[in-house]
């Protein structure tokens, strides 16, 4: 008998004796066992297993993202041209202090419900005023260096005059967060960080000694001399950022207001363990893709540009524009489309975090939830905040001297910030039950130690 014509029968017995009628129970139909054996194959389990972790990817990826601007993408390709392969190390020796550190602001912002600044005007009032202006200032200059990098690639593709491409690309993005809930505008953050991936795209355009690239990353040769010592202050302080602290806790902020049946986990311990879970996950995936794009950025400069003795590189316009006579068009085009893509999504992030640090400084209604109309300060100060970013391109302003304030000013709020971020983190008073456990606090403070010793340095350079 088929599986199609398979029936059981079964018979019982009535109260007095006499049997029933046979019951006929069909039996799973050929298109139900087909469906089963789908659900359960490796492909579809391999299948759910991916969509349920790109869910739970969010604010860590965004801000891991998000960290590889234009003006970062500057600064690693001044470093791949300068010294080779030297400082691929920097990539390895960075990422847990600056997972770390942004795990610890994810938890500050999903235990208290509240960004840095709302939790800075709590418990450190005094400092509050003086850290937001401070970074307001250092996301503004950025802003300025990002859409004239931005504006720079584009005219390599389609010739234009100066400042009309970086100026229309600042207003659809304050566009975007004005006209685009929340929920579908974090979506499309988080499918923009794909277009970093031209630059791993690039390099294999190129011819790279991999022995050469595995020896530099893993037994790096360290110089004492004043240039190598200016980069990699470069690097650690475009790695590790004020804004991306306040970008982090306001996102995992906003996700306790805007999603259904959560809470900040002081209110709800008992969604700690997967919250926890989710934001570990989140931000060092985030932040190895972070790094990862900036190593591969590195790797492409230093083949091309370096190999050739091209040392000169300051912009991240200047570098695509270099590759293309050295590895070809596509290589070209994948940088300047990767300029094009992280601008896009660096600078409502910038943008944002200076707005997030503003409106919760000032009590304002600070969220990209609410609609314009009701939030008119908050979202007023993010489109002032990249207005005046836009101008700075009409200015006489420098754009590569507008990136030194810039790293001075991130590196005079970093310290001082990172201080009192790990003080709150580890207060009872602040997190409750849910303090730093140990692994965490030694990383911190590390990380903290480490961007002290680097503004030390960026101090004594400038005054040598």
């Amino acid at each position: 008998m088929n599986a199609s014509k398979r029936r059981f029968q079964l018979g019982h017995m009535s109260p007095n004796g006499s049997r029933l009628p046979l019951r006929v129970v069909p039996g799973p139909s050929p298109d139900a066992e087909t469906e089963q054996s789908r659900q359960t194959s490796p492909l579809a389990v391999l299948n759910s297993s991916l969509k349920t972790f790109l869910s739970g990817l969010g604010p860590g990826l965004v801000t891991g993202a998000s960290d590889d601007d234009p003006s970062g993408i500057g600064t690693y390709s001044q470093i791949g041209a300068q010294f080779g392969y030297g400082m691929l190390w920097t990539m390895v020796v960075s990422y847990p202090l600056m997972a770390a550190f942004q795990e610890i602001c994810a938890r500050i912002g999903r235990v208290t419900g509240h960004g840095i600044a709302n939790n800075l005007r709590h418990r450190h009032p005094r400092l509050l005023y003086g850290m937001v202006t401070l970074m307001v200032l250092a996301n503004v200059f950025n802003l300025g260096a990002d859409i004239q990098a931005m504006d720079a690639a584009l005219r390599l593709i389609v010739p234009g005059p100066v400042g009309l491409y970086g100026s229309l690309l600042a207003a659809l993005s304050v566009l975007l967060q004005f006209l685009t809930p929340y929920r579908k505008y974090a979506d499309y953050l988080k499918w923009l960080t794909l277009s970093l991936m031209a630059y791993v795209g690039a390099a294999f355009f190129v011819h790279i000694s991999w022995g050469e690239v595995l020896h530099a990353t893993l037994a790096p040769h360290i110089s004492r001399s004043k240039p190598y010592f200016l980069a990699l202050i470069a690097v650690l302080g475009t790695t590790i950022s004020p804004y991306l602290f306040f970008w982090q806790a306001s996102q995992e902020a906003e996700e306790v207001r805007t999603t259904r049946g959560e809470k900040a986990l002081r209110r709800a311990p008992r969604q700690a363990f997967v919250q926890f879970s989710r934001i570990r996950t989140d931000t060092y995936f985030g932040m190895a893709f972070s790094n990862l794009i900036a190593f591969f950025i590195i790797l492409t400069t230093a083949a091309t540009l370096h190999q050739v003795g091209k040392n000169d590189i300051s912009t991240a316009a200047q570098a695509a524009k270099a590759l293309e006579p050295l590895a070809g068009r596509w290589a070209f085009l994948l940088f300047s489309a990767g300029i094009l893509g992280t601008g896009i999504l660096a600078v409502p992030v910038l943008a944002g975090s200076a707005a997030y640090g503003i409106g919760e400084a000032l009590l304002w209604n600070a969220s990209l939830e609410r609609k314009p109309a009701d939030a008119k300060k908050f979202y007023g100060a993010i489109a002032a905040c990249t207005a005046l970013g836009t101008m700075l391109n009409f200015s006489s302003l420098d754009p590569i001297r507008a990136l030194f304030w810039a790293a001075v000013l991130n590196g005079v709020v970093a310290v001082p910030l990172m201080l009192v971020i790990m003080t709150m983190a580890t207060s009872r008073s602040v997190m409750g039950k849910f303090v730093l456990p140990t692994y965490l606090k030694v990383v911190g403070w590390l990380a903290a130690l480490v961007m002290t010793m680097v503004c030390a340095g960026l101090v004594l350079t400038w005054r040598a």
